[in-house]
């Protein structure tokens, strides 16, 4: 496994980042012990999670399922690079949700009971807050980081221009600011190449792309019961991309690959894209997604990616004005 830098932190993470999500809804709490093992096995250091990964009668399960794990021992905690996001509300009353000084406190010494750590690696913002002001928000972020509750800061859902306002913002402070950035992106979903990745690659922060299969489009296969790709809408998106993605199989046997595998090695090219996030249910699609990392590309290939799947045009504004 080749570690790669996140962003301008001199903070080494894996070229695929273990996803949580499934863990507590698709995922038990033991198969999610043996996916975490082997990703650990494997040389993923590199793990996601959120507050918000709940199922009914079970707030931030997929946190608390990772405690459990930690609780283990056996350098599980110390060999995992941890990350975690707050933003969505966790209680109908007020305070419980968005970017206050408040919640980012509340949420974040949840988080800290639910992991059963003494520090995340990395808290997240999961979307942006209008309402909230930097100066309030960094202030917050600061205090936890002084209380070493916190090492690093990251963002989701962020736009280009939000990038640019919370750097120069943190900046004004002293602080460092964001050093990753989680977007959804994939072949099929291109917009973030018009604005978030070039204000990420000029302002130094990292990318993690999440999504990176397209919500199982590019997962290849049929549809899986036990999964989201299931349904009459699911069916629609498959047949209206079957060019596309039969133009891809192809292009992946070519390589000795299958769809995920090139699906994920292309995000490994792109501008300040980091890893992307991969949430599997099971040992076996965890495993059949590692040879990913090693991929490489030509620019052969990228170019028949880009005729097949192509993007928004470049960046903004040249890809849209002059």
């Amino acid at each position: 496994m080749i570690y790669r830098q996140l962003g301008t932190a001199r903070l080494e993470v894996s070229p695929l980042c273990l996803g949580t999500m499934n863990f507590g809804r698709h995922a038990t709490a033991e198969d999610s012990f043996e996916i975490m093992d082997a990703a650990l096995d494997a040389g993923i250091n590199y793990f996601d999670t959120a507050n918000s990964y709940s199922v009914p009668g079970r707030p931030g399960i997929s946190e608390s399922i990772i405690g459990q794990w930690f609780a283990q021992g056996g350098g599980r905690r110390e060999k995992t690079v941890l990350a975690t996001k707050l933003f969505e509300s966790t209680d109908p009353w007020p305070n419980y949700g968005g970017l206050s000084a408040l919640n980012i406190r509340r949420a974040a010494d949840a988080s800290l009971a639910r992991l059963g750590v003494d520090h995340i690696d990395i808290l997240q913002m999961h979307h942006i807050d209008r309402l909230a002001q930097w100066d309030e928000i960094w202030e917050a972020f600061e205090v936890l980081r002084a209380q070493g509750k916190i090492l690093y800061t990251g963002s989701s859902n962020f736009a280009g221009w939000h990038l640019a306002v919370a750097q120069n913002a943190a900046s004004s402070r002293g602080f460092r600011g964001l050093i990753s950035e989680q977007s959804m992106y994939n072949l099929a979903e291109r917009t973030v190449e018009l604005e978030v990745l070039p204000a990420a690659e000029f302002l130094g922060i990292g990318v993690v792309a999440y999504s990176p299969l397209a919500g199982g489009l590019l997962a290849g296969g049929t549809v899986d019961a036990a999964g989201r790709r299931t349904g009459p809408e699911f069916a629609a998106r498959l047949a209206a991309h079957q060019p596309q993605l039969s133009a891809t199989e192809d292009l992946a046997a070519q390589l000795g690959a299958t769809i995920p595998q090139l699906a994920l090695a292309w995000l490994l090219t792109r501008p300040a894209v980091v890893a992307p996030i991969v949430g599997p249910r099971t040992v076996e699609q965890l495993q059949s997604l590692l040879p990913a990392a090693t991929l490489l590309l030509d620019s052969a290939v990228l170019a028949e990616l880009d005729s097949i799947w192509p993007g928004p045009g470049g960046a903004a504004p040249e890809a849209y004005a002059w």
